[in-house]
């Protein structure tokens, strides 16, 4: 299918890697320019060089998201460049694990910035370049746990709740000038899930890789973690005028885990 993102410009952050990363590789695959950005230069490097064979081109920019100052030079850079904005995917890195009584003041803070604020800053910036476009679109990468809550997880479980609640507002309040929507995403084979199997291969939880991969997928009714990229096509078909009557809603892509 061709989504028809030829010329157009996405903004992806926290996407030199991991599922931000899938999303942008989708996005320039189907002809979309794209920014790449993260706060590693090295990570963004090679971010830059797995996407040079794209048909879009890419823009990769070093940033904190949960600065807004950078986010704000963010935006500016990719205006810059492309002369506009079409399209915004939020993503944001993992904030840490724990119990209700084991999480600290600072790091709800933090975990409030990180995932909430930082969408908030970037869409705040990006919002009259998207109304000037004829294909404004948001999509805001969040997670499972805003459907059923994960155990150990209380700061994702909380948190990104604030993300469906913005997403619902603005595809309301922008309309019709630019559709707003999430994605779900479960267990996707990123580095952080290779990274839990190793750890769990060190405490001898199981025997090997492809064992750990089993251990992930055994509650998934697809019988497999997902691929990134299966991800990335996901949020590429909401930026497009295929889903052009999609706006407002929560999208799971978990191989069918939740319940809900």
């Amino acid at each position: 299918m061709d989504l028809r993102l030829d010329d157009e410009t996405a903004l992806v952050t926290a996407s030199s890697s991991g599922l931000g990363f899938a999303a942008a590789a989708s996005l320039a695959t189907e002809g979309a320019n794209v920014v790449v950005c993260g706060r590693t230069p090295a990570r963004l490097d090679e971010a830059e060089e797995a996407l040079a064979d794209a048909p879009g081109a890419v823009l990769t920019v070093e940033a904190d998201v949960t600065d807004r100052e950078d986010v704000a030079a963010l935006v500016e850079a990719t205006v810059a460049e492309f002369g506009g904005l079409d399209h915004v995917v939020t993503s944001a890195g993992g904030v840490p694990p724990g119990t209700f009584d084991e999480t600290t003041d600072d790091q709800w803070r933090g975990a409030f910035d990180t995932l909430v604020m930082s969408a908030v800053w970037t869409l705040r910036e990006a919002r009259p370049h998207l109304t000037e476009s004829n294909a404004g679109t948001v999509t805001c990468i969040t997670s499972t746990s805003v459907r059923e809550a994960i155990d150990g997880l209380v700061l994702s479980n909380a948190v990104r709740r604030t993300v469906i609640g913005l997403v619902k507002t603005i595809s309301r309040e922008w309309a019709p000038d630019v559709r707003a929507n999430a994605v779900l995403p479960g267990a996707h084979e990123t580095a952080r899930i290779e990274e839990l199997i190793e750890d769990a291969i060190d405490r001898g939880e199981v025997d090997s890789y492809d064992e750990g991969l089993a251990d992930w997928a055994d509650d998934i009714p697809l019988d497999r973690i997902g691929d990134p990229r299966e991800l990335g096509d996901v949020v590429a078909f909401l930026a497009s005028e295929r889903a052009s009557f999609v706006t407002g809603t929560a999208l799971p892509v978990d191989g069918g885990t939740l319940r809900s």
